[in-house]
């Protein structure tokens, strides 16, 4: 049985497949607001610096103009592989700029997380074959590090400025510096694409972790991107006209622009509707409550720390003019009914929304109606997604209350994972009725009890992934670097639950016969293997939530790490212990 969006949506329409997401964002003719009626497009919450819309389209043309001098590329010539740029960096106000001047150029932008370790960058850099690299002064040591390991020339590595960066280093050309030299060279080539090229050419590789080995090359076309800032925009509608017809949002651009649903769905869906965004390089409670009163800040895009923050310090709160917030919009993972209920008790004005989306759906897929919140729940589909619901044995699910893999179908499935076609054929199924994404999700379409729409709950995890403030990590991926730790012979991870971060990794581990031998005792050994961790990998990867030693790590016949078993004996230890599992 197939499950849609609500009738009462607007059906979504024809998806340009020949335009480039550069061009769709800043013409009019693909139906993004007049850029004379649009707010400025970014603002710095810290600096209060602004760019209008109308000065971003030129930014976007002058750095294109830059970029293919830098690099000697040609529009028209090569294939975007030949065309990766790197993007390493905090939030700025230039960084979607960045973006589309890449793509300006006909090339790919590959997003890198901030938190990344010296060879968490490399591998990306590597893997993806970048040719250039944007950062930040405060990231560059690793970055510079890392290009070196990547054999990516310093020459190329270039700088976003960031509020209170003190001094640019010497050889090193800002964003600035090339907008600037852009000015002065003339316009590029138009980009010329034969029919659906939009639909097949990459634009965006952005890195998810799967649930086994190192993360994996999302590969997000330009129709990708394209049919889910439209897809979000029609859902948004019908809220934002009950407001007013004309009505224009303040946001919060807090959330990772590396990450897809700071990429796209404030990145991208903003600009389009004609919205002003509110910049943030990083959260910092007082920072972040400041920008709220001081920019009157309408929509807060979040993650559940941050909503679990708010709830938990009222006192704090209290001492902000926060009378400008309409809702919040929370994503990247589930967010506790308790916390929900909290805010809204405090803040009975507030919309709390949730979403449900994933990287390879560029990324949204469901998400709350203003008028239809029901704690818990993921939201309704959004226009043009389709899910159907596969239980255990292979068999639809047809009827309502009932679990099973969600499997969704919309023209903002992505491409598929670069150089790993096993990984692309599990997961993007070909079916009668159409591609489907295997999500790895476990969920049920239940009825609202106050407006009869369908919702969609997530029940359950198939696929075995950790969610720490938002982002992902692969047990398997944990799992194999430990085990070039001296000391450990065997482990396995799996996620506890943490207040502060939703979910955090803990390591079961099998001492090796030497580690045995040692006097160092079991708390020594631990630290070590934590530090370990700590250099290598983001921090949002450290073993938080403890070190265990055990035996021997149960596996089945084949040698599958049994994790079911360690969260049952996980859950009853806590359970004794009067902690939540």
């Amino acid at each position: 049985m197939i499950f849609n969006a609500p009738d009462f949506l607007p059906p979504l329409p024809e998806v340009p497949d020949t335009v480039p997401i550069c061009d769709f964002m800043f013409d009019e003719q693909y139906g993004r607001r007049d850029i004379s009626q649009s707010l400025d497009a970014y603002t710095c919450g810290i600096t209060g610096r602004s760019i209008s819309a109308e000065d971003q389209r030129k930014r976007v043309s002058f750095l294109a103009r830059s970029l293919a001098k830098e690099l000697g590329w040609k529009v028209n010539e090569g294939s975007e592989y030949d065309k990766v740029v790197g993007i390493f960096a905090h939030n700025t106000i230039d960084i979607m700029t960045v973006n589309w001047a890449i793509h300006r150029v006909n090339g790919i932008s590959s997003p890198a997380n901030a938190v990344y370790s010296i060879d968490e960058l490399k591998y990306q850099l590597s893997f993806s074959n970048c040719k250039a690299l944007f950062t930040v002064t405060s990231l560059s040591p690793v970055a510079l590090d890392a290009a070196d390991q990547a054999g990516l020339p310093r020459d190329r590595v270039y700088l976003c400025e960031m509020p209170g960066d003190a001094q640019i280093p010497a050889g090193f050309k800002t964003v600035s510096n090339l907008i600037k030299d852009g000015e002065q060279l003339p316009d590029l080539e138009r980009i010329r694409w034969s029919a659906v090229q939009g639909a097949r050419q990459t634009a965006f590789l952005c890195y998810s972790s799967g649930t086994s080995g190192l993360p994996k090359a999302v590969m997000i076309s330009h129709r990708n991107v394209i049919a889910n800032t439209i897809q979000s925009c029609l859902f948004e509608k019908g809220s934002r006209d009950k407001i007013s017809p004309g009505y224009r949002d303040v946001a919060l651009g807090l959330l990772p622009q590396s990450h897809i649903y700071g990429l796209v769905l404030i990145g991208h869906a903003s600009t389009y509707r004609g919205d002003q965004v509110i910049v943030l390089p990083k959260f910092e409670p007082q920072t972040y409550l400041n920008a709220i009163a001081k920019y009157r800040i309408n929509t807060l895009y979040l993650v559940p720390p941050i909503i679990l923050m708010m709830a938990k310090n009222e006192e704090l709160l209290n001492k902000f003019d926060l009378r400008s917030v309409r809702e919040i919009y929370s994503g990247a993972a589930p967010l506790a009914r308790e916390i929900l209920q909290e805010l809204t008790r405090r803040y009975p004005t507030w919309k709390i929304r949730q979403a449900y989306g994933l990287t390879e759906c560029s990324p949204l897929v469901t998400a709350t109606i203003s008028e239809d919140v029901w704690p818990g729940s993921s939201g309704s589909l959004i226009p043009g997604c389709a899910i159907k619901l596969v239980t255990d044995d292979g068999q639809e699910v047809t009827s309502y209350n009932e679990a099973g893999e969600v499997l969704v179908r919309s023209p903002a499935v992505v491409l598929g994972y670069l150089k790993n076609e096993k990984a692309t054929n599990e997961t993007f199924v070909d079916l009668p009725d159409g591609r489907f994404l295997r999500t790895g999700d476990k969920g049920e379409i239940r009825i609202s009890p106050t407006t009869g729409v369908e919702h969609l709950w997530i029940v359950d995890r198939i696929k075995e992934l950790i969610k720490v403030k938002g982002h992902q990590v692969a047990p398997a991926e944990l799992e194999a670097y430990l085990l070039d730790h001296p000391a450990i012979a065997d482990c396995a991870v799996i996620s506890v639950p943490d207040e502060a971060a939703g979910e955090v990794p803990k390591a079961f581990v099998v001492l090796s016969p030497s580690a045995r031998l040692k006097l160092d005792s079991k708390e020594t050994i631990a630290r070590n293997i934590q530090q370990y961790v700590e250099k290598g990998k983001a921090r949002y990867k450290w073993i938080s939530g403890g070190i265990q030693f055990i035996d021997v790590v149960p596996k089945s016949a084949s040698g599958k790490i049994l994790r079911r078993l360690l969260r049952d004996s996980e859950r009853e230890k806590r359970r004794a212990a009067g902690a939540k599992m």
